[in-house]
């Protein structure tokens, strides 16, 4: 593999590891009985994962999975020989209506000849959105990528507004977010800095909206538009979603990779 001597797998995987917890400890201050469960998995080769899912009062479902696998042909691309590969991937599905759903991901992707990271984060509302949430959502993410490059949150923002597109029902899936793959900023610590970052990022967006909208009152009607629309969000994640592809072609943990799935669904 190709990482620098002085920033190994090994520390990768540490700094991967950490930056999740960060997020489920974000998440479980909500909840006062709930924790997130644990499950490992391991790889056909060399590796596993491990699941992490909450089912609380707040959380009616979040999955904050992590993987580190590697093989001798990395899956999707001939001619690139072997691969490691790191990431993090999470899910909210949430009891309040209000509360939109949030996806992220950050990942790691090392082979014989390159190495690269890719990620982002998205915003589903699956019910009525204010405008200034949406504001406030784009805002944050803008200035977390501002710190880097003044280029990056336009560019990311328009991968991600062409990415979440469900060509069949002809609407994006959410207001987007930022979405990038292929990305190197020079050496792997860098790399593995902005995905930390980007973490920050994401936490920094989403948890006001968590707080601001778990309590607000909600109706039978509100809880038939959220399931209608999580039924759109479950036709992406099954058709076009890449990850989805990645994990079932690369052979990795089918509860794992569907955990994106919301709890329940309605067409």
């Amino acid at each position: 593999m190709i990482l620098t001597p002085s920033l190994q797998l090994k520390d990768v995987e540490n700094r991967f590891l950490k930056a999740r917890l960060k997020v489920i400890e974000a998440f479980e201050t909500f909840e006062c009985l709930a924790k997130f469960e644990k499950k490992t998995w391991d790889y056909k080769h060399t590796g596993g994962g491990e699941m992490a899912v909450c089912r609380g009062h707040v959380f009616e479902k979040a999955a904050v999975n992590f993987s580190h696998i590697a093989g001798p042909c990395f899956p999707m691309h001939d001619g690139e020989g072997a691969f490691s590969a790191i990431g993090i991937s999470l899910i909210t599905h949430m009891q309040n209506p209000f509360v939109p759903t949030a996806h992220f991901n950050v990942r790691l992707l090392v082979t014989e000849q390159k190495s690269w990271i890719g990620g982002g984060f998205d915003l589903t509302p699956m019910a009525q959105i204010e405008p200034e949430d949406i504001v406030f959502f784009h805002q944050q993410a803008k200035s977390c990528l501002d710190q880097y490059d003044e280029s990056f949150y336009p560019e990311f923002k328009k991968n991600a507004d062409d990415y979440f597109y469900i060509p069949h029902r002809q609407k994006t899936r959410g207001i987007g977010g930022v979405f990038f793959d292929h990305l190197h900023l020079g050496d792997e610590d860098k790399n593995i800095t902005f995905l930390e970052k980007l973490t920050e990022g994401f936490l920094n967006a989403y948890i006001p909206m968590i707080t601001k909208y778990k309590d607000k009152p909600f109706s039978e009607a509100d809880k038939q538009l959220q399931n209608k629309l999580r039924a759109h969000y479950v036709e992406f994640n099954l058709i076009y979603d890449r990850g989805t592809r990645f994990g079932f072609v690369s052979g990795g943990n089918p509860d794992a990779i569907l955990c994106s799935m919301p709890p329940c669904a309605t067409w």
